[in-house]
């Protein structure tokens, strides 16, 4: 029994330079692993993070959430006028620090809640609250 090995599929085990090999399965896991190179990890960090937007809290009425208005400059593609687009996103807000008028950041997160995908990561600037 020790003599005998399963190979695995050519499809399961590329080497570094991207050609096809066949292994074992216990050397396949290691040599797969060893076969990715530093910088698709790198990649895969960065792609962690997800979308950043920035815009301007304009309600937070609700507990732990804020409603953002990202606002984006478009040219109509007829006329040539340029155009302001307004999108809102529900973000989560952990602490409630955030006040209606406040500039943040929001970035992509798994869904919180039904409508809920983003959260907030910093206020950039704060509103006057006098």
């Amino acid at each position: 029994m020790a003599d005998e090995t399963i190979t695995a599929t050519p499809a399961d085990v590329t080497d570094a330079s991207g050609s096809v090999t066949e292994a074992t399965i216990g050397e396949g896991a290691s040599e797969a692993a060893a076969a990715v190179p530093a910088s698709h990890h790198a990649v895969a960090q960065e792609r962690e993070s997800g979308k950043v937007k920035v815009g301007r809290v304009v309600s937070n009425k609700m507990n732990k959430t804020i409603v953002v208005a990202v606002e984006h400059l478009k040219k109509h593609r007829i006329y040539k006028k340029t155009i302001r687009l307004t999108r809102k996103f529900k973000a989560h807000d952990e602490r409630n620090e955030a006040h209606i008028g406040d500039i943040v950041r929001i970035e992509e997160s798994r869904p919180i809640s039904k409508e809920k995908t983003w959260k907030l990561t910093a206020i950039l600037q704060k509103t006057n609250e006098a």
